[in-house]
Order: C-alpha cells, then structure tokens, then sequence
C-alpha cells in the first residue's frame, strides 16, 4: 500500500495539505480499511477553524483507558482528522474473529481520542478498532453507508449508557417495552441514527425537526413528529408521552434554545427524568433533570457492552436487513482527498437532513 492523507499541519491550517503519510499495520483488536469514502462531522471544521485542544469539563475522560488521552481534540500537530470511513478490510490484527480481509465494511475512527494519525480517517487507509467496525451489505454504497459510523457511536452512548437514559439494548426482534423518548433534532446525523436505535429497543420515539423534515424523521421510526420552531411544541410533546414511560431526552442539537425548551416538558410532566446532549456543559437543566453530555469513543473501552451490543450484534444485521438504514442521505464530492477541505467548507454553511462525503 502507498498511502497518503490530508493533514492538518498546525492549529488552524487551512488548508488542509495532501501529502505521503505512513502505511499503517494492525495492531491486537485492529483492522486496516482501505477508504473509499469518508464523511465530514462538525467537529472537523471546529478543531480546523478554532484550534481547539481540549474538551473540557466532561466527566467521562478521566475514565478513558490509558491509550485515550484527555481531550477528544487534537493535541499535536500535524495530524489527521476524521472519524467516519467506508472501504475493504486489508489487513486483520491479532484478536480479531468476526471481521475477515477484503470485507466491505464502515467504521469508526478513534484519532480523536488516541491523537494517533494512523487513526484518522481522512487518508487512504486508516487504522480502526474492530469493536466499532461493521460489515455492510453488497447493496449499501460505500457513499451511503460512511453516513452512519460517528452517529452510531454516539447516539448508542447517549440512548443506552446507564448513567444517561439506559434504554434497553437495540435488537433485531424488538418488542414494545412502553417506554418513550424525545430526540430533539430528530433529522441530523446523529438524530436519525438516535431514532432508528430507539425504535429497535422497542421505545416509542417522539422527536423535532423543521417542518419540511418531519415525514423523513417518521420514516425512520418516529411516532410523532413535531416543527420545533412551534408555539405548541412543549405541549405536543407532553401530550405524545404522557401516559407512557417516558425515560428522557436525548438532545442532538445541544443549543442553549433546544435546552431551554425541553426543559419545560419535564417541568410540565411533574419534574424528574432524565438527558444526554451532544455538547457538554448545557445550562438551564431542572435540578431534579440528572445525565450530562456523551462522549462516542467509550463504547470502545469504558462502555465496551455498548459497543458489542450495537456495533457487533445489531449493526450487521440491521444493515442487511433493512432495520438500520444509512441517513441521512450523502451529499457527495468526488475528487479524493484534495476534496476534503470543500467539504469542510459546505458543512460549515448548513446542511439540512444530509451529510457531507468525500469520495476517494
């Protein structure tokens, strides 16, 4: 293998340089993919733009493992971002069981947390840990499917950690359990995985979106959709869950608005209850509101049952059968690695129920 990335060279750096990067080995627990697609998350754009070094304040990294550092942002330079890739398997490391070479497969890349470039996603071949790995079917694009790996990571951990809304794991089979749950920004990247992976614990799903989004968060698995931008919508919500258990919310969004008006539906349904957000440090949460912001690299180590149970024992499956679909749809630039800086710049203007991907 030949390979090359596209680095970001220093703290701010724009734009991102193409340029020869090491070829990388496996190691215990790890895969070489070689990338045929890559997609574009906020945070790229954010460390880019404002050279962000830590996340602070998030009580879940001092319990990362020892191979994690602190921060999720990067804390040298250069280095490579990126943390969703689509490909073929071309090397297998130590350990590793249930994925073989030449499998078409996503995954999800860990560089944020390990500061490690063989660990970046935007290259043409990326080291990934194989817990969040997942074969894909012969009928999913490598395009489509890239949507999928940094959403998935995330809203598992924030649905299914026990110290959020512990929801019961994804399956399958699911059947009705009687619960609910709000996702608020049910058309972004992470909220339509959030609402597929509800929806397959059994939970009934109540979510927000702009008007012209709502019949696309219901094919999804949305129960009931509501405009956020409502007068009503607190009380469309409230009267969705009431009488159901209703476990809390999970906020994709994160705003100091999407925060304030989610707020009121606990205060309206007797106070207590419990969130996630995508963002640390949200103001305004009800005292007696407990959770706190997520923290996706986890489910490789910390919350490890997480990442078995979504990515090992549903993921597969659910792709193939149609359970999980890939949303939202790719905004795709083809041109390679020299493309990923546009694409830096077209997510960092808006995008509404899509995601940016490169093309290699």
């Amino acid at each position: 293998m030949t390979n090359q990335a596209a680095w970001i060279t220093e703290p701010k750096a724009r734009p991102l340089k193409v340029d020869s990067a090491a070829d990388p080995k496996a190691g215990p627990g790890e895969v070489v993919i070689k990338n045929a697609a890559v997609s574009i998350n906020p945070v790229d754009w954010k460390i880019q733009d404002y050279g962000i070094t830590t996340y602070q304040h998030d009580p879940c990294f001092p319990r990362l493992s020892a191979n994690m550092t602190r921060g999720i942002f990067l804390q040298k330079y250069p280095n490579i971002l990126g943390t969703d890739v689509a490909g073929e398997v071309v090397e297998i490391g130590e350990g590793v069981k249930d994925l073989k070479k030449g499998q078409r497969v996503i995954g999800h890349c860990v560089g944020l947390g390990t500061n490690d470039p063989k660990h970046g996603g935007f290259q043409l071949y990326t080291v990934c840990k194989d817990i969040i790995v997942s074969p894909i079917p012969d009928s999913l694009s490598f395009e489509q499917a890239v949507v999928l790996p940094l959403a998935i990571s995330t809203a598992a951990t924030g649905l299914f950690k026990k110290d959020r809304l512990a929801l019961p794991y994804p399956t399958n089979a699911s059947k009705p359990t009687g619960k609910s749950v709000l996702v608020w920004g049910g058309s972004s990247s992470v909220g339509s995985s959030a609402i597929q992976l509800a929806a397959a614990a059994g939970v009934t799903v109540v979510t927000v979106a702009s008007s012209h989004n709502l019949e696309y968060v219901k094919s999804l698995g949305a129960e009931h959709a509501f405009d956020y931008k409502s007068p009503s919508v607190v009380d469309d919500i409230v009267s969705a869950v009431k009488g159901t258990g209703f476990t809390g919310v999970f906020d994709a969004i994160s705003t100091a608005e999407s925060t304030k008006i989610w707020a009121q539906v606990f205060q309206k349904l007797g106070g207590g209850g419990k969130y996630a957000t995508t963002l640390p440090d949200p103001q305004g949460i009800p005292k007696d509101v407990t959770g706190g912001s997520v923290f996706a690299l986890t489910v490789v180590d910390q919350d490890k049952d997480i990442g078995e149970a979504v990515w090992k024992k549903f993921v597969p499956e659910a792709l193939a059968n149609g359970k999980l679909q890939a949303k939202p749809d790719p905004q795709v630039i083809t041109g390679g690695l020299s493309k990923i800086q546009e694409g830096f710049d077209r997510l960092k203007q808006g995008v509404s129920a899509g995601k940016v991907v490169i093309k290699l």
